[in-house]
């Protein structure tokens, strides 16, 4: 069983997974909006894992005989002046969401819930994937500069992500 103090960090995570859900959904209208398909396509693939990622937090707070108490959304940003602008404010995001996932595993080793530190220990780890990804991206965008063979070239290869 989880405590109180512990169960109402973990429900705020899971707000903030779908959150991040809801801001990559955001993001792919942006991309359509430009007629960056692949780009489109990257950003929803980045909201269904973070909805995968906020089930987690829902499937372990009821396995832990916890209650999931759902919070509302902020509305999400809905433009933005580059393509590099929303990547970098998707990994600003992601560093975000990192610290957040550090705070809940400090949380669980000081209350010594061993249980959830260990659950915790995944994110960690795919926190670590999720800067990873949208950084070589920012990089590449970067790269490209905004010159149209470049971005249509990335465009494509963004489009391939299963």
């Amino acid at each position: 069983m989880i405590s109180d103090k512990m169960q109402k960090a973990l429900n705020d995570q899971l707000r903030e997974e779908y959150f991040s859900s809801y801001l990559y959904l955001s993001m792919a209208a942006y991309f359509h909006s430009r007629n960056l398909d692949g780009f489109a396509n990257w950003m929803m693939k980045q909201s269904d894992e973070e909805k995968g990622h906020a089930m987690k937090f829902y499937e372990y707070i009821n396995e832990q005989q916890g209650k999931v108490v759902l919070g509302a959304l902020e509305k999400p940003q809905t433009d933005w002046a580059s393509p590099l602008a929303a990547f970098q404010d998707a990994y600003k995001h992601e560093q975000k969401i990192t610290g957040l996932i550090h705070n809940l595993t400090d949380m669980a080793m000081a209350e010594k819930d061993h249980a959830t530190h260990i659950f915790l220990h995944w994110f960690v780890e795919e926190q670590v994937e999720e800067e990873s990804n949208v950084s070589k991206v920012v990089e590449m965008l970067k790269m490209v500069n905004d010159h149209p063979q470049g971005l249509l070239m990335l465009d494509r290869a963004l489009g391939e992500r299963k």
